[in-house]
Parts: C-alpha cells; sequence; structure tokens
C-alpha cells in the first residue's frame, strides 16, 4: 500500500524534513521487519548487511516482490569516484529500485557517451549550469538548429522516419507506447557523479565530459544525515540529486503533471532517515 510519508509516523514540525512529507511512498512495513531481524550475510559476497548490499547491489533479508520498482523516463548514469565509501553512499538506493534504467560506473570507468547527440546532460552545480526548467529551452533550440543544419536528403529521411513511428503506434500496447514516448524524450541519459565534494574535481574535469550541458538543482535543499560540515544545504545526497532532477524533468521537460511517479526512489532513504532521526 501506498502512503503518504506520515501516516503512519509522528508528526515533525522540524523544518528539515519538511521535503520528505507528502510523498507517495510505498510502505515501509516490510522495512521495519526486516530492520527488526537483524543483519543478513550477503548470497553473493558473504557480507553482514541490513536490508541490501551496497557492495554487490542486490538486497538482503527482502523479498524483492516487496521492494517497489521504479520504472524512469530516462536512463540515469552514476559514476562514482573509487574512494568514496558504498556504505555511506545512497547511489546504490537508485540500482535497486530502477535496476532497469540505472547503471553505476566506478571512474575512471564512464559510460560510452555521444558528444553529438545533445541527448546527454551532466547534473553538476557551477557558473554554466542551468535548471531544468531552462534544460528545456536549450534542448529545443538545439533541435531547432540541427534541424535548419539539415540536407534536403537527411530531411526527408527524417520526414519518412516520423511517418514509420506514427504507423506503428497504432498497433502499440500501453506498455509500447509508453516506451515510444520514452524515446522520443528530448534528454534520453542524464550523468550524476557520486563522491564527497571534495572529490569531484577529478571526475567533473575529465575531458570525457566538458562537451555536456550542466543542470543544477539550485532550489532543492538536503535532509541528508550525512551532511558535509561546511558545505550548503543545496548539496544534495546522490539519490536526492535523482530524484529532484526527474521530478523537475517531468514537469518542465515532459510538461506532465507530476503525480508522485518517482517518490518511490526514495523508498530507502526515507526508512533510515526515520530510523537515524528517531535513534537522535
Amino acid at each position: 500500500r501506498r502512503r503518504k510519508k506520515g501516516d503512519d509516523d509522528d508528526d515533525d514540525d522540524d523544518d528539515d524534513e519538511a521535503p520528505l512529507r507528502g510523498l507517495l511512498i510505498s510502505s515501509h512495513t516490510v522495512l521495519d521487519e526486516a530492520h527488526r531481524s537483524g543483519r543478513v550475510k550477503c548470497s553473493t559476497c558473504g557480507s553482514s548487511r541490513l536490508l541490501y548490499c551496497y557492495t554487490c547491489c542486490c538486497l538482503v533479508g527482502l523479498n524483492p516482490q516487496t521492494v517497489p520498482t521504479v520504472r524512469l523516463p530516462i536512463k540515469i548514469e552514476i559514476i562514482k569516484h573509487p574512494n568514496e565509501t558504498d556504505g555511506k553512499s545512497t547511489a546504490v538506493h537508485a540500482k535497486l529500485l530502477a535496476p532497469d534504467d540505472v547503471s553505476i560506473y566506478t571512474y575512471p570507468c564512464i559510460p560510452e557517451l555521444d558528444t553529438h547527440t545533445h541527448n546527454v546532460v551532466l547534473v553538476f552545480p557551477g557558473p554554466d549550469s542551468m535548471t531544468v526548467e531552462e534544460l528545456a529551452d536549450y534542448i529545443n533550440k538545439s533541435r531547432r538548429k540541427r534541424a535548419a543544419e539539415r540536407s534536403p536528403e537527411e530531411r526527408e529521411a527524417k520526414k519518412h522516419k516520423l511517418q514509420e513511428t506514427s504507423n506503428d503506434s497504432h498497433t502499440h500496447t500501453s506498455e509500447n507506447t509508453q516506451l515510444t514516448q520514452k524515446h522520443t524524450c528530448p534528454v534520453q541519459r542524464v550523468i550524476f557523479i557520486d563522491s564527497t565534494w571534495n572529490q569531484t574535481t577529478k571526475i567533473i574535469t575529465d575531458e570525457r565530459l566538458q562537451d555536456f550541458p550542466r543542470v543544477e538543482l539550485k532550489s532543492r535543499r538536503t535532509c541528508f544525515w550525512r551532511h558535509q560540515r561546511g558545505s550548503p544545504n543545496t548539496y544534495l545526497s546522490t539519490i536526492e540529486a535523482i530524484y529532484y532532477f526527474l521530478k523537475d524533468f517531468h514537469i518542465h521537460c515532459l510538461l506532465r503533471e507530476y503525480s508522485g511517479e518517482y517518490d518511490n526512489l526514495l523508498f530507502f532513504y526515507t526508512f533510515l532517515h526515520k530510523l537515524i532521526h528517531t535513534a537522535k
């Protein structure tokens, strides 16, 4: 049963928890039961883990059918710093909850990326970074520019391709239609860097990442319990950044009303947040 955060939790007026209120999160009952049962050995590496193995990216002591799965409109590529402590990272949450749409790479390994497609963006703050709302305008302008630069032959080929897609759509099932819509999203892949802010320089200056437009989530603030001392509260954990990007992308790029489609990406995050704050 999906529930609003707070349905079975004590009300808390702390402003730090405000962003987590009102989320449509699946019931934490299964996590509560697993937590009471204690740690279990990971069947892959043999390490003692609670809820999931952050090394193997797999559930531990949980029936996969009781854990929500989230379908995303785009592919998420996470580049993890080699010195980032796995147990402190929230990147694994995204992989566990959206396994078909999330990939994790350990730097210097990064995904193969085409800098000429204009369909890849990098989420990272900086003077040249734009908001997700500005990204929608940027993508549309890039599309118009590429269309104007096409030769007559390329335009004709594009026209035939669009006609074929339109004809095929009449016979698609509901699921296939969703996949077709997914394929036509203005952005198809989004890169996130998973590291402490002191570790980001080596990755963000990599020449392979320099040509991608950058997006910053300027209006969001973190609820992360491991927030780095001295850094602003707009420095988000990886799972927070993914969630907020997708929410803004849904509204500003897909032009759809947001109805909690990606809230379950915070399934583990909100549970751990509750545990830690209850223990204080």
